[in-house]
């Protein structure tokens, strides 16, 4: 055999076993009619918002996304979601919001958790993880956060009992705590994860967090293939700045999810990158994953250095959630080799980029 030869099959078996040149993955086969397009509820909302939302209307019409915006304004001081707010996403299914701006203390309480409750969004996720290219204090971070998203103290029962004295009341029942534990072993087991950890504070709330702990080990019974742990949510924090890679997929009552969520955020490379959304039974909203530093940023606005990442991840998020699975990673692919090219960073980054740069060059980036 010729040397020629012989090198033409050496390339072709390197080819073959996937070292050479890069092949398609096993196709996706839709449904009839999967391809057309679906209407989602835009909400630019307050902050950065307007900026990251029009930076996602942006590269997907640059990708040509079988998708299109019904846009909303909505604001955080208002009393109330509109009512034709409501009705488009009860219509559409689907959600795409920017931040809404909630007041510190006063009567007027946030749209966020009106969302959430009137469309029964038991579900908050939120990813973080290390995004190759992003320096960080610590590597190999891959933690997805699963919090309840309806009760515990988000239940807003507060009242005054006498002047100078309110009560604030936690509310944790059964049902929420079994559902939103039977959320994270599905979600683990679907995305082939190994280890699901419950966040509580059962040594000083020993029925409202036993009752969630409770519900928890029940669920994991089901699970036997997955690693069931639990952790007290002070040393959990603690943990989480001092050796975060050792968590994976984590399930927290409503409060404490916000706040482990926030702290891996920063951890593995700031609000700025984390995707995330809100599911129930039949409604999805997908926004910003952390929710740290996304309202109240005017200078920010006013350079238009918003950072869209966290949105843009966001959103191919729910290009999943719609059935896209190549648009949502050409998408992907397209931000996460922006990021790992450095060239284009906002300020949260350590770059000098504006949001409109950044879209730029995740539209050059595509596929």
């Amino acid at each position: 055999m010729s040397r020629r030869s012989l090198t033409l099959l050496k390339n072709l078996a390197r080819n073959a076993n996937g070292s050479g040149i890069q092949t398609r993955s096993v196709t996706y086969m839709p449904r009839p009619g999967d391809g057309a397009p679906r209407a989602v509820t835009l909400i630019p909302g307050d902050g950065i918002g307007p900026l990251v939302t029009n930076a996602v209307e942006q590269v997907m019409e640059a990708m040509h996304a079988p998708i299109f915006f019904e846009k909303y304004d909505v604001h955080g001081e208002m009393s109330r979601m509109p009512p034709e707010v409501m009705e488009s996403i009860r219509k559409n299914k689907v959600c795409l919001k920017g931040g809404l701006k909630t007041p510190v203390g006063g009567g007027v309480s946030s749209l966020n958790v009106q969302l959430r409750k009137e469309l029964d969004l038991f579900a908050s996720l939120v990813n973080c993880f290390n995004l190759p290219g992003l320096p960080t204090r610590h590597e190999n971070v891959d933690i997805v956060v699963i919090r309840e998203n309806t009760e515990g103290e988000y239940a807003g029962l507060e009242h005054e009992v006498v002047p100078g004295v309110v009560e604030s009341l936690k509310v944790i029942t059964k049902f929420c705590s079994e559902r939103i534990a039977k959320y994270a072993f599905e979600y683990a087991y679907l995305n082939n994860r190994k280890k699901v950890t419950a966040v509580h504070k059962a040594n000083i709330m020993k029925l409202a967090d036993g009752l969630f702990l409770e519900s928890c080990r029940e669920v994991a019974k089901k699970y036997p293939s997955i690693t069931y742990n639990e952790i007290i949510v002070d040393n959990c924090c603690m943990q989480l700045v001092a050796k975060p890679e050792q968590f994976d997929v984590m399930v927290t009552p409503n409060l404490y999810g916000n706040l482990v969520a926030n702290t891996a955020a920063g951890i593995a490379g700031g609000t700025g990158v984390m995707p995330g959304g809100n599911v129930g039974a039949d409604h999805a909203v997908f926004e910003q994953g952390a929710s740290a530093g996304n309202v109240g940023k005017d200078k920010i606005v006013l350079e238009n250095k918003a950072n869209p990442v966290a949105l843009l991840l966001s959103s191919a998020m729910m290009l999943r959630h719609l059935q896209f699975p190549s648009f949502a990673d050409r998408l992907e692919t397209a931000v996460k080799k922006v990021i790992a090219e450095g060239k284009c960073r906002t300020k949260d980054l350590g770059g000098t980029s504006t949001t409109q740069q950044v879209v730029d060059a995740v539209i050059a980036k595509l596929d």
